[in-house]
């Protein structure tokens, strides 16, 4: 166990999760602030939260579809 303990020590002083800091797991890609937001959005109000992704998704192409122009 304290290894466990020095490792979340060690997480938190980075601001990096569990996951990211041992590059394993469905966060390893994620900080810590991107995880609470992921969090965050799961505790919306399904209405907001269709809303949001609407807008994400929207962003998201517009992007993709710039970066296929430029080339």
């Amino acid at each position: 166990m304290p290894f466990i303990e020095a490792a979340k020590k060690i997480a938190k002083a980075l601001d990096v999760s569990l996951d990211h800091l041992f590059g394993e797991g469905i966060n390893a890609s994620f900080d810590k602030k991107t995880v609470q937001r992921l969090q965050d959005i799961e505790n919306l109000n399904p209405t907001v939260k269709e809303k949001l992704f609407f807008l994400i998704d929207t962003v998201i192409r517009d992007t993709k579809a710039q970066q296929a122009y430029a080339q």
